[in-house]
């Protein structure tokens, strides 16, 4: 058989060439191939897609299609949850390997077992902490939280998930986002003092043993670095302007632009939220450019105004990397007979894994 096509014979091709290029290979697949495309992705590779929506949501998708290739326009942790969720016989891919997620590389397996080490010489976890990873972690992270009767969440049930480790365990351990877990305890009614932060480079997390012993939840020192951007400022200057404007926000952000907020929830959340709003509203939107920029376009026709929260742009560099030139490049290797950029994470870490994502939508 050939080797693959190496990527070197792509890299050079014009977008429009590339366009052209997947559509002709998506033809030949047929329904052998499904694409996935987040939110967050780029318009060009983002058309391509035959679903779209969060990552969670685009997982369970793929896994009900008769697709023997899922090609997942997203990141790293998303192409895993595909071939977590997926039947054995598909293939998870994505089209370009550094396509990752600062937040989530924040939160590593060695870092999270360390912590649970040092959390031992105060009390025992096991017994009193229920661990809980945002859906954007690698699935080692998943795998540790099944083993150790903790859960998953997105941005959509974080509150729900809290409440269902509470019910079990006095405390929480929540990676790798400290924004969605601070802002998903202070709407359960949790003082914010009572949520403490965890610093991964320091002994015992930078705290006391005290604070660990008071502390409902234990925030991992995690952010999204895009989702930082936005500051309270960009909310008073906007409100000044416009009156009766709309803010809404993704629990990534900072507390106090989320406490600011007329709104706050997931990508779909805010997709529904202006979706569903009165013509001739003006939104400020606080999430990744790529989006707003899309929702700007579909609702200006019906008169609505879609605002990018930050004065200054600043595009995630890793969730949007895949551009036509890897998708082209994928999709015609899979033409060709070869899979190139399979997304595979070892049984027994996928075992795990679903334990704690079913524990999740069973939870939901």
């Amino acid at each position: 058989m050939n080797n693959p096509i190496p990527f070197s014979e792509y890299q050079n091709l014009s977008d429009e060439d590339c366009q052209a290029r997947i559509l002709a290979a998506k033809a030949k697949l047929g329904k052998r191939l499904v694409i996935l495309g987040h939110h967050y992705q780029r318009s060009d590779v983002f058309k391509h897609a035959d679903f779209s929506g969060d990552s969670l949501k685009l997982s369970r998708s793929a896994a009900n299609s008769e697709a023997d290739y899922i090609v997942f326009c997203g990141v790293h942790f998303m192409a895993e949850v595909a071939d977590i969720l997926s039947r054995p016989e598909q293939v998870s891919i994505l089209p370009d390997l550094a396509a990752g997620c600062s937040m989530a590389d924040m939160a590593t397996l060695a870092r999270v077992e360390r912590a649970w080490r040092e959390l031992k010489t105060v009390l025992d976890p096991d017994a009193t902490i229920t661990p809980v990873t945002y859906i954007n972690s690698a699935a080692d992270l998943k795998a540790f939280c099944g083993e150790h009767g903790g859960i998953v969440c997105t941005s959509s049930n974080a509150t729900k998930i809290l409440e269902w480790s509470f019910a079990r365990r006095e405390k929480v351990l929540f990676f790798p986002d400290q924004h969605l877990g601070r802002w998903s305890g202070y709407k359960m009614g949790i003082p914010l003092e009572d949520m403490v932060l965890w610093d991964w480079d320091q002994p015992l997390g930078g705290l006391t043993p005290e604070q660990v012993r008071k502390a409902k939840i234990i925030l991992w020192k995690g952010l999204c670095s895009v989702h930082q951007m936005f500051q309270p400022a960009n909310i008073h200057r906007f409100r000044q302007e416009h009156p009766d404007g709309l803010v809404i926000s993704h629990p990534e952000c900072s507390f106090e632009v989320c406490r600011l907020s007329d709104y706050v929830g997931s990508t779909e959340y805010i997709i529904r939220t202006i979706a569903a709003a009165k013509p001739g509203t003006h939104w400020l939107v606080g999430t990744e450019l790529n989006l707003v920029q899309r929702l700007a376009e579909q609702f200006k026709g019906e008169g609505k105004t879609v605002q990018f929260m930050a004065s200054t742009v600043c595009m995630c560099s890793t969730m949007a990397r895949i551009d036509p030139q890897h998708l082209a490049w994928c999709l015609e290797n899979l033409v060709a007979g070869h899979v190139v950029n399979r997304i595979k994470v070892p049984a027994h870490e996928a075992e795990q894994a679903r334990v704690a994502l079913q524990r999740m939508l069973d939870a939901s």
